[in-house]
């Protein structure tokens, strides 16, 4: 979601719009929402800020740092950049309160850049960018780098389009009427495309200016980074949120492969981001996961709980629990010429009474890309039903393809593993706390 100050050049002073009192409710009312989050920080420097706008006062970047934040008399703002990280978040937590508490709101109060004061947006001047906003984290490629998947996608799309004549059409209809679809297809329940991502952020030098992106493995979310943030400010204090994320190339090719699958069906069709993704989209939508074995992040637990795999030594490994049989990647580091073995993992598997989760994933582009085609495949999907040998299994199975390839490109596989899944152990696992 971005700031939707951007869209408004010429945000109006509060005293133009809110009386005093009104004002006031509204910051009680953003703070009540929770919102804000668990920091006293946020909820004090909102508060700090409406009184400055209410007194017709602009305060100083190290008066929010000693009257909001508690810092002493010495400090160095040049250096420390605590203050901008905090009313960037801010910024972004009244964009988010918007979005889920008042989305018809006719005035917004904003954050406007560069400044540490409140103003007001009004819904005419930020209209092309609430156009955007109402998409909420689904289909969002509105940074440089979802751009270029949304790029790649098309080309994708393109190629599938006009490749051969009208019957170019007729693999994915009947892909999408097998059995193995028909879980997420023939309900009335919404479908969620979520893509593995990764998440990464800013790091700040001693100017306040971004001076490198940084991906760190334990940190796959914002919330992830703002815990780290509240426990550990000395570390995380240069660290900056830039709503941001990345993904492999394979994933293009995989998700034009499986869109008009989920589209045949007719039904709605949302897609997010994994570092994005709630508990409480898990409850109410249908999941199908595209992307890397290593960003399953918050659905690990629950593709692995009745699996007869488990991740090995990384997660371009898998190891077969009752052969003691490993199945490991080489594709990591490709020479450029040389032939490689990556793995491809598919899997289905009821989240609930209600909804079902569909993982098509690999340990790297080649397995990723061969599972996708194999599910966009009917008599691909016609050999995951005789190796399994269980038509009262199509709900809750697993299944390994070893992928062949040069150049990241996958060129031979083989169904090498196939297995039913416990879904009695997947429901007795609990949801990661991250995906709260």
């Amino acid at each position: 979601m971005k700031d939707i100050a951007k869209g408004s050049p010429n945000p109006k002073s509060i005293g133009e719009v809110f009386s005093e009192a009104e004002l006031r409710g509204l910051c009680q009312r953003i703070i009540n929402s929770g919102e804000l989050g668990r920091s006293k920080y946020y909820s004090a420097m909102l508060q700090y800020l409406v009184q400055c706008s209410l007194e017709n006062r602009l305060p100083r970047e190290l008066e929010l740092a000693i009257d909001v934040l508690g810092r002493g008399e010495d400090f160095d703002v040049t250096a420390d950049s605590t203050v901008r990280v905090y009313v960037h978040q801010l910024r972004k937590k009244l964009d988010a309160y918007y979005e889920n508490n008042e989305q018809g709101a006719v005035h917004r109060i904003v954050i406007p850049k560069g400044q540490y004061t409140i103003a007001v947006n009004s819904k005419n001047s930020s209209l092309a960018s609430s156009k955007i906003n109402r998409l909420g984290p689904y289909l969002n490629f509105t940074n440089g780098l979802m751009f270029t998947l949304a790029l790649l996608l098309f080309a994708n799309l393109v190629v599938l389009m006009t490749d051969g004549s009208a019957t170019s059409n007729q693999p994915t209809v009947e892909a999408a009427e097998h059995a193995v679809w028909a879980s997420v297809l023939i309900d009335n329940q919404p479908i969620l495309v979520v893509m593995g991502d990764y998440y990464i952020f800013g790091e700040l030098n001693a100017n306040g200016n971004i001076a490198r992106m940084v991906r760190e493995f334990n940190i796959n979310s914002r919330s992830d980074l703002e815990d780290l943030q509240f426990s550990d400010i000395e570390q995380a204090e240069y660290y900056l949120d830039l709503d941001l994320s990345y993904m492999p190339e394979g994933s293009a090719f995989a998700l034009a492969k499986i869109i008009p699958i989920l589209q045949d069906s007719g039904k709605r069709v949302n897609i997010t981001m994994m570092s994005d993704l709630t508990t409480s989209d898990i409850r109410s939508n249908h999941i199908v996961y595209i992307g890397y074995l290593s960003a399953l992040e918050k659905l690990t637990d629950m593709a692995f709980a009745g699996s007869g795999l488990k991740i090995g030594r990384s997660y371009d490994e898998l190891l077969n629990k009752e052969t003691a049989e490993y199945y490991t990647s080489d594709a990591g580091l490709p020479e450029e010429g040389e032939p490689f073995r990556d793995y491809g993992m598919f899997s289905t598997f009821p989240a609930s009474i209600d909804t079902q989760v569909i993982l098509i994933s690999g340990m790297r582009d080649a397995g990723l890309m061969h599972t996708a085609q194999a599910l966009a495949d009917a008599n691909a999907l016609m050999d995951l039903v005789t190796a399994i040998d269980n038509d009262g299994a199509l709900g809750s199975f697993e299944a390994l393809f070893e992928v062949y390839g040069v150049d990241r490109l996958n060129f031979d596989a083989n169904l090498v593993y196939a297995n039913v899944l416990d879904y009695n152990q997947i429901w007795a696992t609990p949801m990661s706390p991250s995906a709260n």
